[in-house]
């Protein structure tokens, strides 16, 4: 069964639908070009109202090692998700600041987009549409590429979950941000409806 991401997580209320609904993981955005951007400090007072076994992910672009480190440590992050120009090297030298799982987010336009993505030194890669305009990629193109635990994002709902998870090899993870929202806020029915439609898939056999 895949596991379930809500991203972009940046008010109290919405912490509070997710300790009653209890994702896999959420999701604070650290890039402050965001509509979603969240302070370190914020997120961490956020991080301790939740409810213990739900991971907290902390997504940046091209923020330097010191940042990320910082965040990690005052916003009490369990991983943390790339989704810039950050490069092997940039991982590796992540490695010396943190101690928890990264994520690498990739664009995916093509098979050769995904092919690529999986390669990353990353603990996990991150297919994703890449705009956050809430439209999905192709997801055929991930073909056969399912070498690896990856996680899914871009243009996710309840309503096309299922056609993912049938058309894309079982990723590790589905990522969900605008998918569940209303007036910019996660609501507590798509969030619900997005949950339960990705634990409650079954693959025809």
């Amino acid at each position: 069964m895949a596991k379930v991401k809500i991203c972009g997580i940046s008010h109290e209320v919405e912490i509070n639908i997710m300790n009653e609904l209890v994702p896999d993981y959420i999701g604070f955005v650290f890039w402050s070009k965001s509509k979603r951007f969240i302070a370190p400090e914020y997120a961490g007072l956020l991080k301790s109202k939740l409810r213990k076994g739900i991971g907290a992910v902390g997504v940046f672009r091209n923020a330097s090692l010191e940042t990320v480190a910082m965040c990690v440590e005052v916003a009490g992050l369990d991983m943390v998700q790339l989704h810039g120009d950050e490069t092997a090297e940039y991982i590796a030298s992540l490695r010396e600041y943190i101690r928890c799982p990264i994520i690498k987010a990739s664009k995916i336009t093509s098979a050769i987009d995904a092919e690529r993505a999986m390669s990353t030194t990353a603990d996990y890669a991150m297919l994703d549409a890449g705009a956050g305009e809430g439209k999905p990629f192709n997801w055929s193109f991930i073909g056969s590429h399912n070498r690896r635990a990856y996680f899914l994002a871009g243009g996710l709902n309840a309503g096309n979950v299922a056609e993912a998870l049938s058309i894309s090899p079982q990723p590790f993870c589905l990522d969900v941000s605008s998918g569940v929202e209303l007036n910019r806020l996660k609501d507590y029915r798509k969030c619900m409806q997005f949950i339960l439609a990705v634990r409650n898939f079954k693959r025809k056999k």
